[in-house]
This record gives structure tokens, sequence and C-alpha cells, in this order.
């Protein structure tokens, strides 16, 4: 793992916290065994942040609409999983029994933690520019796809703009249900359109339960009617 990364650690610890999901600690009889939630929540703010500044510094003819929908595909969970396959994080990964027969290892949602939870890692062990560099090198082929138009399509993206074209107001989303044990949860989503649910989605992420949610709507054919009477 550590030759397929290129990177030289001060702490290998992080490492190997980066690579156990949360079903491992939850069927580990080890005390103090850490997972890697908290560095998917500090890798994902250095994600946006590395991919923000790339985008905004080699694409000085884009306005911030045309940015933002680059990076939403550069930054959405299929793309996260192709680099964490890429990577070959899935095999690495500290995993329960249970979550390992499930198909664990393959499943994006998993997947694409992972990857952020490599780069909180490398936050920490190598600082704002080695993880952004990083960031930046384990993305290039994705960055290409997307600048090239051969886009992951971001639902989110994509509803977002019709709804502020016709002058549908604001789009929200809302988590309407979770089930399943913590290592294994399933979330269902709603996506609001003027306080009524306009399609539901679900998925083992939020993120992805919010993006079945957008494209549950943007595949209803009543929601294009519904915007323009109002």
């Amino acid at each position: 793992m550590k030759k397929r990364l290129g990177l030289v650690w001060q702490d290998e610890a992080l490492l190997g916290q980066a690579l156990t999901h949360s079903s491992y600690t939850y069927e580990s009889r080890q005390n103090g065994v850490k997972n890697n939630q908290r560095l998917e929540f500090l890798g994902d703010a250095v994600l946006e942040l590395a991919v923000s500044d790339f985008l905004y510094r080699n694409n000085p003819d884009l306005d911030e609409g045309d940015l933002t929908k680059l990076r939403a595909a550069v930054v959405c969970e299929p793309s996260l999983a192709r680099v964490a396959r890429q990577l070959q994080l899935g095999p690495c990964l500290f995993m329960g029994k249970g979550e390992e027969r499930s198909g664990g290892r393959e499943r994006p949602s998993i997947l694409a933690d992972a990857f952020e939870a490599l780069l909180g890692a490398i936050y920490l062990d190598q600082g704002l520019a080695g993880a952004s560099g990083a960031a930046i090198g384990f993305l290039l082929p994705v960055i290409k796809d997307v600048l090239e138009g051969r886009l992951e399509r971001d639902y989110k993206t994509e509803l977002q703009e019709i709804v502020q074209q016709r002058g549908g107001g604001q789009v929200q989303y809302l988590i309407l249900k979770e089930e399943g044990p913590d290592h294994h949860k399933v979330f269902t989503a709603g996506v609001l359109l003027k306080g009524k649910v306009a399609g539901r989605g679900s998925g083992h992420s939020k993120k992805d339960a919010e993006q079945q949610a957008a494209k549950s709507a943007l595949a209803d054919l009543d929601l294009s009617r519904a915007l323009i009477r109002t």
C-alpha cells in the first residue's frame, strides 16, 4: 500500500486508521482501535479546497457556475470510488466480517469515504501542501475526463440549475430515515421543493441517498409542469 501511494510517512499509524472501516471497530475486541470516520471529515474539506484551487488556477476563463459544476463532478462519490479502486484501497481495508460478506470492499460509498480518510491522514502527517498535492496527483485522470466532457452525472447540481432557471425556489435535502446497524446503514433522503417532497432516494451514505433523491425528482415528468405553473 505504501509503495502504491508513493509517500514517506512520519506517522504510519495514521495510514492504518485511514484504512479502518467502522465495521472493524464495531466487531473488534481491541480497545482503542480508531476507525476512519474523523479522518474522512477532515479529508472531505482538504479535497474540496484542493480541487477548487486547481480548477480556479487552471481555468481562468470559466465563471463560478462552471467551476462549481466541474468540482461537483470531480468530488462526487463515483469519481472518488474510481480513484480508490485504482489505488486498490478496498483489499487493504480493515473491515468487519459482516460488511465484507455483503460486498463492502467494492461498495462505492465505502471506497469514496476511505479515499477522503486517506487525504485526511496525509494532511495530518504532511500538512496542507502535501495533502493537496497528493489529492490532485491521484485525481488527475478524473479531472482530465471531467474537463473533456466525460462527466459522472451530478444529479443534485442538475436539479439545482433547473430549479433556479425556472424560479422554483430553494432546493433542500432531508434525511427521512436511517436503517440498519452503524456499520451498514441505509439512508433514505427526500428532496424538498417549496416545502414538498419532490423525490426520494436511498443509499449507503447520505450523499448517495441525496443524489438518488435528486435523480428521482429529475425523472418525475410532473416536476417541470409544477415549476412552470409557479
